[in-house]
């Protein structure tokens, strides 16, 4: 599973002209699911998201979490996380998780997410066409995969 997290001010996505989840301050995670990828990477990858500490203190030092700032969460499916651009121009997406795999295990991801935050978690809806907006804060953008643990 890659992902990228953004601290935002605010997010929101849309679908088919329509506003469809929006949240203030907290984190936009964009989600791309590998066709390997499993419950452990979920496990994983929820429990960092929740402990990253990319929140200000009072002192103006990134020392608190999600949980920690009280912040919302906007989730949003990407399969394109996955392209590959070794050969080519065209980016290749063979890595990308079929729908089949690849929803169950965004579902779950949410869940996962849920209970890590102790609230509920935004999303869009998975493999529809979204426009996504953002302000990014600070600007703030990690990039975290479960197959490479730094």
């Amino acid at each position: 599973m890659r992902t990228v997290i953004q601290r935002v001010t605010q997010a929101s996505v849309a679908i088919d002209g329509n506003e469809y989840a929006s949240i203030q301050q907290g984190l936009l995670i964009l989600l791309g699911i590998e066709e390997t990828d499993n419950f452990e990477d979920i496990e994983w990858l929820c429990g960092k998201i929740g402990r990253l500490r990319i929140f200000n203190d009072k002192a103006g030092v990134m020392n608190l979490s999600i949980t920690e700032n009280g912040g919302d969460i906007l989730l949003i499916s990407q399969f394109t996380l996955h392209a590959s651009t070794k050969k080519g121009n065209r980016p290749s997406y063979i890595k990308a998780a079929k729908p089949e795999i690849a929803i169950p295990l965004y579902n779950e991801f949410s869940s996962q997410l849920e209970k890590e935050l102790g609230k509920a978690v935004k999303t869009g809806i998975f493999g529809a066409d979204m426009k996504v907006s953002l302000i990014n804060d600070g600007p703030v953008t990690i990039i975290i995969d479960s197959r490479n643990k730094e």
